[in-house]
């Protein structure tokens, strides 16, 4: 492990590893670095603006091996310091007229920090105002002044003392100074935001700021760390807007890139001499600092200041090309700001306008300057940097001297980028982060764009939570990752899982014929079933419950569970108190696996009073429900548990068959007769069997005693060898991720129903069994066919059962817990059927192995039972 990430900032380390950002640089000459391998680097950061003349600067380094030829004393506090008296005067003569006092600091937020002393010493008042979006440092005073709560919030700041205002609303400024200005000291603000993303305020905000400041008895500190000392072109911008601050605070380009400095910069009336005599720094105006600074000044106004004339030109220039590639690719690029070489682009990316791919879903998430940062370092070897505060912005300050060359190289590397991110192609965006780091070639063509949502009154509310249940569910959402081998699938969605919360990745309307609608969520829990299941149980159950809570805040009124989030949630028992009803949609998958199996056994000409019918994961919920509904009609049963634990499964089994028994006895009680041949038949035909009002523990006792001498229809078992190759139709509904259901396993003949997702019954079967019938549960026809905005292996218009479930209480406001834990309710299983047919869901046409059926699969497989029936 690097050291940086094991003991300077693991974060931060970890951060930069999951997008492949870890470089190691080991030399840097102008606006070049090299990596240990000898690849270079085009810097387009220039450290935020610290690196005025790129990596070594060699006047800056002879104005240091100066101080030591000349062995100048680094240190002497107190004494009259002449490097620091020298760069004070000079910067004096240089800064906006007015401003007379230099106070040194170390840093830019140390500049920050004296700033607001000085004006509150001046003032004799507490209040600091500040702009939302601004960025001003991050020790406690500067990061109580910067514009975002995420970074104050862990501090408990901002301190006490502290307000923001809009940046470049003199209106609002006006009115909160109007109601608070006897109580500011002073109003702080950038010329132009850029950690706030490169924003430029109105022409004359500066100014009229001025003069509400001066109207009220309070300065103005204008935060020049960034943008001055010729970043824009200008030494400092306040005199481009005709104004003079009481303070200014300066930084990064002070020192050169090579040594740490900041200054303070006030008027006579800002300095006191109450903050002279009280506020010191130990290193503050050390030598050099100073002879440091003193060279940055020389380079800058040399020649009549040749550089910054060249800042101006130039910039405008790469902004010009900047706002070409964004006129070439509006769909993605919002707009281009900035002024010299403090640039930035302005990103456009979300679900809406890349729909169905993984970029979409990084630009919801905050996340997509970032991964293009990462993009352009790996790939196109040029260094960008999003900016802190402005999450859909990517920041350009190349070095002050920067060549023609180099802004042509950068511009070509981030059209590249644009034309790749406007197709949607997360594949060749996001290819360095995978194993191969390749990609076979695949025709993307940009999605049309998505239009939200909105409520309408009174309709119903609904989310549904679903997770991707393997790699393929990746490329079907996405398909440029197509282009993507498994392992490099697997690669890519490990590194970005850790970073991503559950997002939301369509809406959806369901509308019904009688006049009914539900408008709700998807919602997707960012890991794959074989992921959560070997996460600790605590932390996938924490995965889900951020899904849960993100549907309830966006106004769903009931939450469906799709998949392995009921697992993880024990059947959402564990959810059933989220602050919002949760189902797990099993009622309705029952419901329509037995309707299967009917169809399927008319459409074969097998009644099922002659068919051995076995269940594969009796003892969950959908299993033993469905042993339950379809054990009065089937001439034998087979309930299959666990082979994992024989023993528990055993005595689970037989509780099971106990319901079973006794639910069949009270349909006897009630006079319900039973097909000839059937295990309800046959039940009917016993005379020692407990009576409809014995309790269940009687049933279990009476099942053993019968099963124990062998005269049950009913067989209970843990192995599937054992019992398939008898079973004609086999329904599967396990927990289980692997295909552990064989070609050699099954009877000739044989149809299986597997409700498992993922799937349980192996592609072999597929591929070396025609006389076998496999059967994807589940599979529903939804009222209107609504287009899902996503794309999870169906067509459209069908959905899963568990899906249909929430879709159906939604459009019901059936606002309570439905379907939870292994003991499904008869009475909510048959409501959700009579609404299901009110509304006109009803079975899709069957499917296998994720395809539509043919009707030549189907006349296969039926003239196959005929010879086998007529032989």
């Amino acid at each position: 492990m690097h050291p940086f990430i094991e003991h300077v900032n693991p974060a931060l380390g970890s951060l930069l590893k999951s997008l492949n950002m870890d470089k190691t640089f080991v030399r840097g000459e102008g606006s070049w670095l090299y990596d240990k391998e000898g690849k270079r680097y085009l810097d387009m950061v220039a450290s935020y603006g610290a690196l005025p003349f790129g990596y070594n600067p060699p006047r800056v380094w002879e104005a240091l091996k100066e101080v030591e030829k000349n062995c100048e004393p680094s240190l002497v506090q107190p004494s009259f310091l002449e490097a620091a008296g020298e760069l004070a005067r000079r910067l004096v003569e240089l800064a906006p007229a007015g401003i007379e006092n230099v106070t040194f600091t170390n840093s830019g937020t140390e500049a920050v920090e004296a700033a607001i002393k000085m004006a509150r010493s001046r003032t004799k008042r507490k209040g600091i105002l500040a702009t939302k979006g601004g960025f001003h440092g991050k020790t406690l005073g500067s990061l109580s002044a910067t514009g975002r709560d995420s970074y104050q919030t862990p501090f408990f700041a901002p301190v006490e003392g502290f307000g923001f205002v809009s940046f470049g609303d003199t209106d609002q400024l006006r009115k909160v100074f109007s109601e608070k200005g006897e109580q500011v000291a002073a109003l702080i603000l950038e010329p132009i935001q850029g950690e706030g993303g490169i924003v430029e305020p109105p022409r004359g905000y500066l100014k009229e700021a001025k003069k509400i400041c001066e109207e009220h008895g309070a300065l103005l500190i204008l935060d020049e760390i960034q943008t001055g000392l010729g970043r824009t072109g200008h030494l400092f911008l306040g005199p481009e807007e005709e104004v003079t601050p009481d303070i200014i605070t300066i930084a990064k380009a002070l020192g050169g890139g090579l040594f740490p400095i900041g200054a303070v910069l006030a008027t006579r009336d800002a300095f006191t001499d109450e903050f002279g005599n009280k506020h010191s720094s130990t290193f503050a105006g050390n030598t050099l600092g100073a002879r440091v600074g003193l060279a940055v000044l020389d380079i800058l106004t040399e020649n009549d200041g040749q550089i910054m004339k060249e800042v101006q030109k130039k910039g405008a220039r790469f902004k010009a090309g900047l706002q070409e590639i964004k006129e070439e690719f509006p769909r993605v690029i919002k707009e281009v700001r900035g002024r010299g070489f403090l640039l930035g682009m302005d990103f456009n990316v979300s679900r809406f306008n890349l729909p169905e791919t993984l970029l979409g879903i990084m630009g919801d998430q905050d996340m997509i300057t970032p991964v293009l940062s990462s993009h352009l370092l790996c790939q196109e070897k040029v260094r960008v940097a999003p900016t802190l505060n402005g999450d859909t912005v990517i920041r350009i300050e190349p070095p002050l001297t920067v060549s023609d060359e180099e802004i042509d190289y950068a511009l070509q590397a981030i059209y590249r980028m644009a034309r790749r991110l406007d197709r949607g192609n997360t594949a060749a965006i996001l290819k360095h982060l995978t194993i191969n780091q390749s990609v076979s070639p695949q025709a993307i063509k940009a999605r049309p764009l998505r239009k939200p949502l909105n409520p309408k009154p009174d309709e119903g509310r609904w989310a549904f939570i679903a997770h991707p249940l393997d790699i393929e569910n990746y490329r079907d959402f996405d398909r440029s990752l197509k282009g993507l081998k498994d392992e490099d699938i697997k690669e890519l969605t490990g590194r970005w899982n850790d970073l991503v919360e559950p997002f939301l990745v369509s809406e959806a309307r369901i509308e019904t014929g009688n006049g009914q609608s539900a408008m709700g969520d998807f919602i997707i829990v960012p890991r794959t079933a074989e992921e959560l299941m070997a996460m600790p149980g605590e932390e996938a159950l924490e995965e889900v419950r951020r899904g849960v809570e993100m549907a309830r805040e966006r106004g769903a009124k009931i939450v469906g569970l799709g998949a392995y989030t009921s697992v993880v949630s024990r059947g959402g028992l564990h959810l059933r108190k989220a602050g919002v009803p949760v189902t797990t949609g099993n009622s309705y998958t029952v419901v329509s696996a037995v309707n299967a199996v009917e169809k399927v056994s008319e459409k074969i000409n097998l009644p099922l009073s002659q068919a051995r019918v076995s269940v594969v994961g009796a003892t969950g919920a959908i299993g033993g429900a469905a042993s339950l509904l379809l054990a009065g009609r089937v001439g034998c049963l087979d309930l299959i548990g666990n082979p994992r634990h024989p023993e528990k499964a055993y005595k689970r089994l037989l509780k099971g068959s106990a319901r079973i028994y006794r639910y069949l006895v009270q349909r006897l009680r009630n006079g319900e007769e039973f097909a000839e041949g059937s295990l309800g038949c046959w039940l009917s035909q016993q005379n020692n069997m407990p009576g409809p009002a014995a309790p269940l523990s009687r049933f279990v006792q009476w099942a053993e005693e019968i099963h124990s001498q062998g005269k049950a229809p009913v067989k209970l078992s843990s192995s599937c060898p054992d019992c398939l190759p008898g079973s004609d139709i086999t329904v599967i509904a396990t927990s289980s991720l692997g295909e552990f259901i064989t070609a050699d396993m099954l009877k000739k003949g044989a149809v299986v129903l597997d409700l498992s997702r993922p799937p349980n019954v192996s592609r072999e079967v597929e591929k070396t069994r025609p006389d076998v019938l496999v059967i994807d549960g589940g599979v529903i026809k939804v009222p209107g066919e609504p287009d899902w905005g996503w794309n999870f292996g169906f067509e459209q218009g069908l959905a899963y059962a568990c899906m249909s479930e929430t879709f159906i209480l939604g459009l019901e406001k059936e606002y309570r817990n439905m379907s939870l834990g292994t003991d499904l309710n008869l009475k909510d299983m048959n409501y959700i059927q009579e609404k299901a047919d009110k509304h006109g869901f009803k079975l899709a046409g069957f499917r296998s192995f994720d395809r539509p059926l043919s009707e030549k699969k189907w006349e296969n497989f039926k003239n196959f039972r005929l010879k086998k029936i007529s032989v």
